[in-house]
């Protein structure tokens, strides 16, 4: 805890068995009170191996959701023990746990109810092997998201976040899609609700354990990105609606 506040760090798995020891042996338990691991139908031993680490909370995908509808149960789970902070973390080992601490102090201090770890601020993206495709993909992107969303953001890309309670029981997260862009139609609800985002720098590694998704899947999540911030910029001039923002 800090602050009395209650921290709950979910890792949202997929055939994490190989990375998945180092990145709960680098978690801060000094302040992190609770983790909940949800497998998303893994090909490997990710859950032996989340059970041999002795995680408090495994839960188990009978079929693949996608990587939005594991951070659906995931965020579920914390909210129903009572989480006040919920960090997600990847497990493949690509962000440093070593993080988790600072990014908790600035949203148990009231500072900023949303944080990222951010591989742009810095150099901790092309230091840490992002391919040069991504990062130009990721600039550009998140250069016309900026405009669309009247933000200033670093990146709307990075898999390591930390969000207030209040902010998840806020936003309806489950009208987002349970694929890739899960990720940056939250953040475009976060924004619509009013609630500000802060950013730290954060080292990044690419090795081969490390989750990537392929070209495909890649072109798909930037089309689910730009048709985001569209639908965001329409909806704001009150030209038309959305679900992701129904009930606001």
């Amino acid at each position: 805890m800090i602050n009395g506040q209650k921290i709950i760090v979910v890792m949202p798995a997929y055939n994490a068995e190989q990375t998945l020891e180092k990145t709960y042996s680098e978690i801060p338990f000094g302040i992190v009170d609770d983790v909940i691991l949800t497998d998303d139908c893994s090909r490997d031993g990710t859950v032996e191996a989340a059970r041999r680490l002795g995680i408090g909370h495994i839960l188990i995908h009978e079929r693949n959701r996608g990587y939005g509808g594991n951070q659906k149960t995931c965020y579920d789970k914390a909210l129903e023990l009572g989480a006040d902070i919920v960090v997600m973390l990847h497990p493949d080992y690509q962000y440093t746990p070593k993080l988790i601490e600072p990014m908790c102090c600035v949203i148990a201090n009231g500072l900023y109810p949303v944080m990222l770890g951010s591989r742009i601020l810095g150099k901790g993206a092309r230091k840490g092997g992002m391919p040069c495709v991504k990062y130009v993909a990721n600039r550009g992107l998140t250069l016309f998201q900026n405009i669309m969303l009247g933000q200033k953001l670093s990146e709307y890309h990075t898999g390591f976040r930390a969000f207030s309670a209040d902010v998840l029981r806020a936003v309806d997260y489950h009208a987002c899609s349970d694929d890739f862009v899960f990720d940056n139609q939250i953040l475009a609800q976060i924004f619509w609700h009013g609630f500000e985002i802060c950013e730290i720098t954060c080292p990044t590694k690419y090795f081969d354990d490390a989750s990537s998704i392929d070209l495909r899947r890649s072109t798909v999540y930037a089309f689910g990105v730009s048709s985001t911030s569209f639908v965001y910029r329409l909806s704001k001039w009150k030209i038309m609606k959305s679900r992701l923002w129904k009930g606001s």
